[in-house]
């Protein structure tokens, strides 16, 4: 069975959901087929590492918009994998033998969870976190004095640790590079974290590989570290990141580099079809080079301007990379692109709060980090992303001087 010519999104997730309506709102009056494997409706990310497993929020609130509303706005989703793309006749071929014809197509696919590698890897009780449905399962096993392990000490590994430890499970992250967070942000922010995490009773291990799990006569899980320590739990938790979802981009003869290449317009090496959210490379704005990102912003933003460019626009994405990450009252945010930076200040707020701002070789702001509690640093971190988005060049010392406010120097 055929269906004919329309506006395709093969990707369900918040980068397709998004984009689905984006296209209605901007006025498109065809069909629209939203194509993807999970069962649920596009929803949000972000809850499923804190209010999900904390019990804060359930799955209706992570929904990027009412059920009814995908039904008003005529919305096709369809719950299928899809087999392969023929971007020269222009068809979406599903695995169930039906035929999509399209007259854009938008890549949302995203990526998926790297798996481990070791011994016992497969186990009941080792699982990843990426869709609601691993949010679902992993929430109820988050019980007071459960022991949590989790690899990998990175965004989603330590907000999954606040959660845990907010439950009252015993809790570990192990983390194989020197340090927390690797080159996201600066050393001594992620010292900070760490600090931050070890007081709220989190055992951080830095150095640590683990080389085995084996299931114990009780059920429980035993991790044994490259240095010989075992560790005992009830819950294995991998978090160490995604790769782009890109297979079906490479079979349909798409330029692919660790994602799918596009240009300023989201659009790839073929034209009329169209790459965003996490599974997209796109120039930096900063330099010029391509980058990936896997944040909220990145997919709330590129999803409208993917759509539009569908529709015949000519928009170009230069958004400036930007994202966050609440653990207990604290609040990491990162906009930018601080790796680009030659030289950084410090500037230290109330609280022991602080922001890096980060210049390159002619002294403009090509990134901020800041970390603190979220009352000391959410508005300062706001000014100091509008600096950056703006591409000022303002004088480092000002920076550090709180008596200079960063409001004054927009």
């Amino acid at each position: 069975m055929a269906i004919d010519r329309l506006m395709a999104i093969v990707g369900a997730g918040h980068v397709g959901g998004r984009a689905a309506q984006e296209l209605r709102e901007y006025g498109w009056q065809g069909g629209i087929a939203l194509i993807g494997a999970e069962l649920h409706l596009p929803y949000e990310r972000p809850p499923l590492s804190k209010g999900l497993l904390t019990g804060e929020r359930d799955a209706t609130q992570c929904a990027l918009r009412p059920r009814e509303a995908w039904a008003q706005d005529d919305i096709e989703h369809f719950v299928a994998r899809v087999k392969t793309i023929d971007s020269g006749a222009r068809e979406i071929r599903l695995e169930d033998g039906r035929v999509i014809s399209f007259k854009a197509l938008l890549l949302a696919t995203g990526g998926h969870p790297r798996r481990l590698t070791i011994p016992g890897a497969e186990l009941p009780g080792v699982v990843g976190l990426r869709t609601l449905d691993d949010a679902a399962a992993i929430a109820p096993r988050l019980t007071p004095a459960a022991r949590v392990v989790i690899i990998g000490g990175g965004f989603i590994g330590l907000e999954v640790a606040a959660s845990a430890r907010t439950r009252g499970c015993h809790v570990w992250v192990l983390e194989g590079a020197p340090r927390l967070l690797g080159r996201a942000v600066p050393a001594s922010i992620a010292t900070r974290v760490q600090a931050l995490h070890e007081r709220n009773g989190v055992d951080v291990r830095i150095n640590a590989a683990p080389t085995s799990i084996e299931q114990m006569p009780d059920e429980a899980l035993a991790v044994t570290l490259a240095n010989g320590d075992v560790l005992i739990a009830d819950l294995v938790i991998v978090g160490i990141g995604i790769d782009p979802a890109d297979e079906l981009a490479r079979v349909a003869g798409l330029e692919v580099q660790r994602g799918v290449i596009v240009n300023k317009r989201l659009e790839t090496s073929v034209p009329g079809i169209y790459a965003a959210g996490d599974v997209a490379v796109f120039p930096s704005r900063f330099s010029g080079q391509l980058i990936r990102q896997e944040t909220w912003h990145n997919a709330e933003t590129q999803a409208r301007i993917a759509a539009h460019n569908m529709l015949g626009a000519q928009e170009t994405y230069e958004d400036p990379p930007w994202f966050w990450s609440d653990q207990y009252e604290h609040q990491l945010q990162v906009a930018g692109e601080p790796a680009l930076g030659e030289r950084s200040v410090t500037r230290v707020l109330e609280g022991v709060a602080e922001i890096h701002f980060y210049f390159d070789a002619s002294g403009r702001l090509v990134g901020a980090s800041g970390f603190g509690a979220v009352s000391n640093i959410a508005k300062e971190m706001r000014l100091a992303r509008m600096l950056v988005e703006r591409g000022m060049s303002p004088a480092p010392e000002i920076l550090v001087d709180l008596n200079v406010k960063l409001k004054s120097l927009l």
